[in-house]
């Protein structure tokens, strides 16, 4: 639903109080109370039939009986009562309703199935904006609301929390209190009816009020909206998350009608959207405060400056234990270590200052470590002794740090003094905590969060050209199973699935009784190997039902009548459909690898890779991730499990062809894109090594699907289907489609070739040429839901793509507008490429069912205006900027 209408809550400059109430335990009476203690500057209207005056101020019969219209409203009546408040509140022209009504967690699901189409139904969202209801409302410090039930009120301060938890919520405001950490706001979403974290998510990424986000979270609705919310607001500020996912699958087992989704996904949803993810309460705050800093880490490499020794080793423990590293000393750090400390230190990484240094060595052995480049980031520590100046210190390493861009955490052990000098190295902007497990905590957080912001901004490799899977003969072979009744493929017809996919496969043939398999032997050529099929037997291992290297025909014969002999005694109650025949994949020392995928009910697909074979259940190395897939994205993949080290090669192995596991993990992506039908998948063994990879084992177990393949995911994939072919005035063969993240340097070479007159024109009198990697980043890697950007490509003289021309759209999530703006290689003007990508533009903005375009250009700029008037255009001064004009397209208006 997007941001439509929550600066009336969390903005507004009104409030009224439905429900209000004299009883102290009532929720009328506390919410009041809140409101006027907090000293919210606006109206604040109860409204009551059974007191005079309510916190103070008189009452109002009636919602119609109001002075003025609130913009927000605060409903604390029975919930039964709530769809006909909505009602009145809507008619008055009320915009934002936080519902604090008890009672809705001790309805059944079909009684609060009822109530939620009823409120949703009256208050038509984004017409009137809900929250809640089995909320505590929520505070926003800085314009003193706190229209919140709970018993105390936040601080001012510049993170933001959302709790889907109502005891969360008020966990967090105490620990929060004690810490006298404050909020920019405070949100218990509740059931979320309306407004979820999407919706709020979207509104603080451009709160100029907050610096960081936190979340609660135990599930999500819409996944989707989410992911584009999460990743969007991630780019802007830090977002750091909670969920408890251990706990969540016994709540879960308990409750049988929650789906709380695999935490597993979840998890890598929370890595792939660029956010954190941590493990307790101070955890969120620490993360907050120290990814807040201005100055980022590089790397993983810590240096540790301390004058205790027992210290620093305890903090150098617990960064090893955290998978960080100590960072190695150039020769000419230690040299300087040596000049500026006299020789005494330990000549090792934690770096030892005499137990009595004074500020004049602390500064000195900084400014040394900040300079090496193989050091990240340095952990200056502090131990109490007698006699020592703890603040003098502190004040010796601000003075260091002003003109220092590398990042320096601190961490002053003690009390008394020692909490003056942490008080004045915070002052100072430098994040400083109470032991060093802490500060080595918040040191890892930085490095994980760097990761996940770096994924967000990577360009990948382009896939190989000559990728073109046979979608046609995938599919046909799925939905002839489907019609013929089945839920599953047969391993050849799986096979031959991914085979159409690029997958290089063994052959495959079925047998239903020994004499076939011994024909089909014949067939393949030996070696062969031979596999039981049965309904009820899922893994045929476990039964001895795999019998390797067959080297003719009677052994074929052999291990058939073997196989059926055992499954006889162990399992006789299976149904035997017969065997698998294979040609024996022949790779000595190859990896055995797997790949399977599944539907996350929350998420949609989600791939999994890992160690292979038949140990594979025993071994348990795997990981997890979301398509759509890049060659990045898949070698990150690959990078998070443990046999990814024995993948780069050995002394006595050469490296696996790590290229041809990630496209294979590519090719599975796309397939499950294309093939909406396929419910799950597994390539087990995989064998990697260095001749490239090849499927042994395939399966694929089938559901009906009537929707788009792109539908079920999480993240919109790229919109093939959006490309087109056209042809300008000067007969230049050119292909309109949406920008790609490995169009980087093309579009950089695009935008270099812009002349300075249309630079200052497209971004509005500024001319910039130093656009750097993360700026590239966000213009060729969007988010497709609610982003758009048509490039102009052709080949150039060498043959070689290039960009001609761009325009670009960005949406408001509820879809209300799209914001517009394009520009065409200087050197190409006149060519009708403006035109071509402005049609473009406004035929996907019209079927995506926007209302309307508008964007905005200098007044000088006429060409902009001109193109725009011919496309239906309205021109009209900006009234808030003489210099500017604003173009605006109604498409609901626009002729057919």
């Amino acid at each position: 639903m997007g941001i439509s209408n929550l600066e009336h809550m969390f903005n507004p400059k009104s409030v009224a109080v439905i429900g209000a109430t004299n009883e102290p335990q009532n929720p009328g009476n506390i919410v009041m109370r809140n409101i006027m203690t907090g000293g919210f500057l606006g109206p604040v209207m109860p409204v009551s039939d059974e007191a005079e005056a309510i916190a103070g101020v008189l009452t109002y019969p009636s919602v119609q009986k109001l002075p003025k219209t609130p913009d927000l409203a605060i409903v604390c009546n029975p919930l039964p009562e709530v769809p006909e408040i909505l009602m009145r509140l809507k008619e008055f022209g009320t915009k934002a309703v936080v519902l604090l009504a008890a009672g809705y967690a001790g309805m059944d699901a079909e009684e609060r199935a009822d109530v939620a189409h009823t409120i949703r139904t009256v208050a038509n969202p984004p017409d009137v904006r809900v929250l809640g209801p089995k909320c505590l409302g929520f505070m926003v410090p800085a314009v003193n609301l706190y229209a919140s039930i709970a018993h105390a009120k936040a601080l001012p301060g510049r993170i933001a929390f959302i709790s889907q938890s109502d005891s969360l919520y008020t966990a967090v405001l105490d620990w929060a209190m004690s810490q006298g950490i404050g909020f920019s706001h405070i949100v218990s979403l509740g059931s979320r009816l309306d407004v979820g974290f999407s919706d709020i998510l979207d509104y603080l990424a451009s709160d100029p009020l907050t610096r960081s986000i936190l979340l609660y979270v135990e599930s999500t609705h819409d996944a989707r909206a989410f992911m584009s919310a999460a990743r969007a607001a991630s780019r802007n500020k830090p977002v750091v998350v909670m969920r408890p996912g251990l706990a969540l699958r016994e709540v879960q087992a308990a409750l049988a009608e929650a789906d709380l989704g695999s935490d597993d996904v979840y998890d890598v949803a929370f890595r792939r959207a660029g956010m954190l993810r941590v493990d307790s309460i101070d955890g969120l705050f620490d993360a907050a405060q120290t990814l807040a800093q201005p100055k980022a880490v590089r790397g993983d490499r810590l240096a540790i400056l301390t004058n205790g020794g027992s210290a620093g080793i305890q903090a150098a423990d617990a960064l090893l234990r955290g998978g960080g590293r100590l960072a190695e000393l150039s020769a000419d750090t230690r040299e300087a270590l040596d000049n500026a400390l006299g020789g005494s230190w330990a000549h090792s990484n934690p770096v030892g200052v005499p137990y009595n240094a004074g500020g004049k060595e602390y500064s000195e052995a900084l400014k040394v470590l900040v300079k090496d480049p193989g050091v990240d980031a340095v952990l200056v520590m502090h131990v109490p002794f007698a006699g020592l100046a703890d603040e003098e210190v502190a004040q010796a390493v601000a003075e260091t740090l002003k003109r220092v861009k590398r990042m320096v955490l601190a961490s002053w052990l003690g009390s008394g003094s020692a909490g003056r000098a942490r008080a004045r190295l915070s002052d100072a902007g430098i994040p400083t905590y109470e032991t060093p497990d802490t500060a080595i905590r918040a040191f890892l957080y930085m490095v994980e969060y760097q990761k996940n912001q770096e994924l967000l901004i990577e360009t990948p490799d382009s896939l190989p050209s000559d990728f073109f899977p046979d979608t046609t003969t995938a599919r046909e072979a799925v939905l002839k199973a489907l019609d013929s009744g089945r839920d599953g493929l047969t391993e050849p017809e799986a096979k031959d699935v991914l085979a159409a996919y690029g997958i290089p496969v063994v052959e495959t043939r079925l047998a239903i009784s020994a004499r076939e398999a011994v024909i089909a032997a014949d067939e393949l050529g030996y070696p062969v190997a031979v596999k039981l099929r049965s309904p009820q037997i899922s893994q045929p291992f476990d039964v001895g039902g795999v019998i390797l290297d067959l080297e003719s025909a009677e052994k074929v014969w052999e291990a058939c009548a073997g196989i059926l002999a055992r499954v006889s005694r162990e399992r006789p109650d299976a149904y035997i459909e017969g065997f698998t025949v294979q040609k024996m994949g022949r790779r000595p020392g190859a990896h055995e690898l797997f790949i399977s995928a599944a539907v996350d009910p929350t998420f949609g697909p989600v791939i999994r890779f890992g160690h292979g074979g038949m140990a594979r259940e025993l071994i348990q190395d795997s990981a997890l991730a979301l398509p759509p897939l890049s060659m990045s994205l898949a070698r990150e993949l690959v990078s998070r499990t443990r046999i990814s080290r024995l993948l780069s090669g050995t002394p006595d192995h050469p490296a696996a062809d790590l290229d041809d596991v990630s496209l294979t993990l590519i090719q599975v992506s796309q397939l499950l894109i294309d093939v909406p039908q396929i419910a799950e998948l597994d390539i087990n063994p995989l064998y990697a090594d260095d001749l490239g990879v090849l499927a042994l084992g395939a399966h694929i177990r089938l559901t009906p699907y009537a929707g788009d393949g792109q539908g079920r995911l999480a993240i919109r994939p790229y919109p093939r289907e959006l490309e087109e072919c056209v042809v300008t005035k000067q007969g230049r063969k050119v292909t309109l489609r949406p920008i790609r993240p490995e169009d980087e340097p093309a579009h950089l070479e695009f935008i270099s070739r812009l002349s300075d007159e249309d630079l200052r024109l497209r971004f509005f009198g500024v001319v910039r040429r130093d656009f750097g990697h993360k700026d590239m980043a966000r213009f060729t890697q969007i988010d497709y839901d609610r982003e758009m950007a048509f490039i102009a490509t052709a080949q150039d003289e060498r043959g070689r793509p290039e960009t001609l021309g761009v325009v670009r759209t960005s949406t408001r999530p509820d879809n209300s507008e799209a914001e517009f703006a394009i520009v065409i290689r200087s050197d190409l003007k006149g060519s009708g490429l403006g035109s071509l990508l402005f049609q473009k533009m406004i035929r996907y903005t019209e079927s995506r069912g926007t209302r309307h375009i508008a964007g905005q250009t200098l007044v000088e700029n006429k060409a902009m205006q001109g193109l725009a008037r011919k496309f239906g255009f309205a021109i009209s001064p900006d009234p808030h900027d003489e210099s500017m004009v604003d173009m605006v397209l109604e498409l609901e208006r626009r002729p057919a």
